[in-house]
């Protein structure tokens, strides 16, 4: 046996055990969750408040990283692009789905670029308006906007957003066209709500249901069939025999396409284990969503549910035409 053979087979070994050990030890330093939306959002509050939670099962610290722009395109590219070994991380909802029907190519695949992890939330929508807005309930706006159409103006956090998503399933059910106002995140279509800029904002509950409780905006409908739990006062959109509108935010968490079993197990884990946290519980119930259930915060719940949202909403974009600037 030559010193040669044998020097090569100790460094096969010694890279092996090297591995083996990375990934017992994993995580051993900090782990990045990339937002694809501004800060102040929905999905930045939910982001913080699973990275918190993850952080403690993992015995690492988490920061959240908002890399915003092109309906969540920018920083999810980040993600695909990024060393699959556990450390960087993307929280994502519908956009996910829906940018392959607005981007002619988009710098990553949703699919094959990722390996998912598990969702971690399922929301309603709620439709608010400015606090000086003419309509005082739910009959009032449906004739306000019917009557007035292009004069209201509609704020959405950007083309294929889960408040674009929204507003689009309103006007078509209302059978209206609004004036669309697109912000670079539901953070700032929300500030402009909040200061009387934008008419209405039709946008997951976690972002708006703290407003409505304190008196800055009003709360017009739930967008689907049932009243919300933390607004039993709101109307749900169908009370107003409004049909075929109804619609549901999940978001999911992903890792880059390749990242190690090990690695994934411990994130999977984690995952499940926050879900089922009484704490996060709390918190997200108290933003108007829910965390979903340990059954859907596995690999295969996500695939599943991402295969539907690019069938469906994807599809409702591309029925509309809409395409990204």
């Amino acid at each position: 046996m030559s010193f040669r053979f044998v020097r090569t087979g100790l460094a096969v070994l010694m890279a092996a055990l090297s591995w083996h050990a990375g990934a017992q030890d994993f995580p051993n330093r900090t782990i990045t969750m990339v937002m694809p939306y501004a800060a102040g959002g929905p999905g930045d509050t939910i982001t913080r408040v699973f990275a918190g939670a993850m952080q403690k099962h993992l015995g690492q610290q988490i920061v959240v990283d908002n890399t915003a722009g092109a309906s969540g395109s920018i920083g999810t590219a980040k993600v695909a692009r990024s060393k699959p070994d556990g450390y960087t991380l993307l929280m994502i909802h519908v956009s996910h789905a829906t940018n392959t029907a607005m981007y002619k190519s988009l710098p990553y695949h949703p699919v094959d670029d990722f390996e998912p992890i598990g969702r971690a939330t399922s929301g309603p929508m709620l439709i608010a308006t400015r606090n000086d807005f003419p309509a005082k309930n739910l009959q009032e706006f449906v004739a306000y906007v019917k009557a007035n159409g292009p004069k209201v103006s509609l704020a959405h956090a950007g083309v294929g957003s889960a408040s674009h998503l929204c507003g689009l399933m309103m006007m078509n059910a209302l059978n209206v066209k609004l004036n669309e106002i697109p912000y670079k995140g539901t953070g700032p279509a929300l500030t402009d709500l909040l200061g009387g800029q934008v008419d209405v904002l039709c946008d997951q509950t976690s972002g708006t249901v703290p407003s409505v409780k304190t008196g800055k905006i009003k709360a017009m409908a739930s967008a689907g069939k049932t009243r919300l739990p933390q607004l039993p006062e709101v109307p749900a959109i169908s009370e107003a025999g409004v049909e075929g509108f109804e619609i549901n935010i999940s978001f999911g968490l992903y890792a880059p396409k390749g990242t190690p079993k090990p690695e994934m197990d411990k994130l999977i884990s984690a995952l499940q284990k926050s879900v089922s946290d009484p704490d996060v519980r709390q918190r997200l119930e108290a933003m108007g969503i829910s965390a979903v259930s340990v059954d859907l915060a596995r690999p295969e719940a996500l695939r599943a549910h991402l295969k539907n949202e690019i069938d469906t909403l994807g599809g409702l974009l591309v029925k509309a035409g809409v395409k990204a600037n």
